[in-house]
């Protein structure tokens, strides 16, 4: 339970969650953190920039000074947080050009402050896992709010001597898999493998570490939350994305889809909603889609086909 506590504390506390408001649209469930708040399954941003963190000053294009004299604001997704400080190029302080031996002095200078950024083996280590999660969560196409939680992860499990004798890059990858699960938007190992430098089996290696040791509350990932993913991939209408949620719904209360395959069940009610709504989804790319067989596709299609007409 230790572990647990630790956890909870460091988490990232920029995300809320919003269990009493719904989405307008589709009455998703809805996140807010401090800049928007989201629906999570059909991605409406219903209010944003709540808070300005712009500059208090206005620039124009003929406007020759430079007011800007704060930095980017406090982040975990890097190891000093964002508040180390970078040496200018060019020109001084009165945007007069330097002279050779004064870019040359500076270059120097600049070389050895980023030697000197990391002191210890243990920031060496975040710099190289915060870089590879920011890399996965924009190849992904995940929020900022997730890559910080990743960060974090990150560090609490750097702090719980999770990291020796085990690859950066696959606990980096895991971080990014168990921090979608946490926050209910879950990726296959499959898709964080194809942005990972690691295979898939060092990356379930490393989950089940994380997962052992640190008692992440992970929920258990239903077909429902891999539902609007393949109909994203397919471009298929709302209406039938709506349609296919019922069916799930509807099999959820006959345990039907219990200790099946949720990307499976989701293809299966997807095909099988587009054919009732007219859409006529292909079966071979539903299942490319949701990266599994056609067999499996026919197979949830018709175990759902019969809570349908139950």
């Amino acid at each position: 339970m230790a572990s647990r506590h630790i956890y909870q504390q460091t988490v990232d506390e920029d995300v809320q969650q919003n269990d009493q408001n719904t989405c307008p649209e589709c009455s998703g469930r809805v996140t807010t953190n401090s800049r928007e708040t989201v629906c999570d399954d059909c991605g409406l941003v219903i209010a944003g920039e709540r808070i300005d963190r712009g500059p208090e000053w206005r620039e124009f294009d003929d406007d020759s000074t430079n007011s800007r004299r704060a930095g980017s604001p406090n982040t975990v997704a890097r190891h000093d947080r964002g508040i180390g400080t970078e040496i200018g190029w060019g020109r001084d302080s009165d945007d007069r050009q330097l002279t050779q031996e004064k870019q040359r002095q500076l270059y120097r200078l600049r070389r050895e402050h980023r030697r000197s950024k990391a002191e210890s083996t243990t920031e060496r280590n975040q710099i190289q896992g915060f870089v590879e999660i920011r890399r996965m969560t924009a190849a992904l196409g995940l929020s900022q709010s997730i890559r910080d939680q990743g960060c974090q992860l990150f560090r609490t499990a750097q702090d719980a001597n999770l990291l020796q004798g085990r690859s950066i890059e696959a606990i980096a990858t895991a971080c990014v898999y168990a921090v979608c699960r946490l926050n209910e938007q879950p990726r296959t190992f499959g898709d964080t493998a194809q942005v990972s430098k690691m295979d898939e089996e060092r990356i379930r290696h490393c989950y089940r570490l994380l997962n052992r040791e640190l008692d992440l509350p992970v929920p258990p990932a239903g077909p429902e939350q891999y539902l609007p993913q393949i109909a994203s991939a397919l471009d298929a209408h709302h209406e039938t994305e709506r349609r296919a949620r019922e069916l799930l719904e509807q099999a959820d209360e006959h345990c039907v889809s219990n200790g099946q395959n949720p990307m499976g069940a989701a293809a299966g009610a997807l095909y099988l909603a587009s054919r009732q709504t007219g859409e006529h989804l292909n079966q071979d790319a539903v299942a490319d889609a949701a990266d599994v067989s056609a067999v499996t596709v026919r197979e949830r299609y018709r175990d759902l086909q019969s809570v349908a007409t139950a």
